[in-house]
This record gives structure tokens, C-alpha cells and sequence, in this order.
């Protein structure tokens, strides 16, 4: 059996007015292969939540990287990493998608969502990063997420990113 291979997942969500009626969201996965070939991906939801958006990045990056890979997933969400890394889903999951003060879980159907795609790979490891601190990837997906929510359009992404057609030898199986 071959090694796993190793992905990197950079993710970002942005929400526009969040948590109003008219609350606008985007998001943005950059999946990057071993070999630094990568694929950018995007999307947008109104009304939405910045939550929702940075779940959504998690959910939609690791559905793009290939089963079996151990993943890298970049985050400036404390709500997605610690989730993952401070096994907060194994909590909420053991009290019936309560949290420890006896609410409901939001957005729970993205969680499980976000179990599945987990689940398909060797490891998922989320590493938390700092938003607007110079971190050039993350600056790179939030431009886009932000980009996505202005616009409501996932199919235009700025004009200086990569788009996913623009990787054609990309391969990460």
C-alpha cells in the first residue's frame, strides 16, 4: 500500500452584512497538490453567516482532495480548527448535537457534511492561522471569499486568480 499523499487545504469564508436578512457569504478552497499544482474554488450564499461560509471552504476543500490523502487544512476560523483539533464535533455528536450548555448546534447539517469529508481522508489536521496577518494564502482565499460575497457570483473570481481550468495538469490522486 502506498503513503497517503499530502494535501494542503487553504480555506476562507466572508459574509457581508452577517447575521441580517440580507447577509450576502462567500468562500474560497485552494487545494494544493504535492507537486504545488493547485485548484481554486469558490462559492457564494444569501442570506448566509461567516460561519456557514468558513464551513462551507472546510467542506468544499476536502471534498476536492483526493480520498485516502492526509490533509493540511488551513484556517483563520478558530470555529472550524478547534472544532476539529479540540474534538468538539465528538462532543457534540455524543450529546445529540448539543453543545456542553444543552443548545442546539448550529448549523449542524454543514458538521456532518464536514464529518463525511473527513472521513474519506488518511488524516485531516487543521492548522489555525491568523486572518489579515501577512499569511499569503490566507490573504489569497480571503480575497477570493470576499470577492464571491460581493459579487454572488462563484464562477468569477478576480481577474488575478487562478482559476480551476487554469491547472490543467492537475493531479492529486
Amino acid at each position: 500500500m502506498s503513503p497517503a499523499t499530502q494535501i494542503m487545504v487553504v480555506t476562507d469564508g466572508a459574509c457581508s452584512g452577517n447575521g441580517t436578512a440580507d447577509a450576502r457569504g462567500g468562500w474560497a478552497a485552494i487545494v494544493i497538490a504535492p507537486d504545488g499544482d493547485e485548484m481554486v474554488l469558490t462559492g457564494a450564499e444569501a442570506p448566509s453567516t461567516n460561519n456557514r461560509m468558513e464551513l462551507t471552504a472546510a467542506i468544499e476543500g476536502l471534498a476536492a482532495a483526493p480520498a485516502g490523502a492526509d490533509v493540511t487544512l488551513v484556517t483563520d476560523s478558530s470555529y472550524v480548527a478547534k472544532a476539529i483539533s479540540d474534538r468538539w464535533l465528538d462532543g457534540w455528536q455524543r450529546r445529540g448535537w448539543r453543545t456542553s450548555d444543552k443548545k442546539p448546534v448550529a448549523n449542524r447539517e454543514l458538521w456532518e457534511r464536514l464529518l463525511v469529508e473527513m472521513a474519506r481522508h488518511a488524516s485531516v489536521t487543521p492548522t489555525l492561522v491568523r486572518g489579515h496577518a501577512g499569511h499569503e494564502l490566507n490573504e489569497r482565499a480571503d480575497a477570493l471569499a470576499q470577492f464571491a460575497a460581493a459579487t454572488g457570483d462563484a464562477s468569477a473570481p478576480p481577474p488575478d486568480a487562478p482559476r480551476p481550468g487554469d491547472q490543467m495538469g492537475f493531479d492529486i490522486s
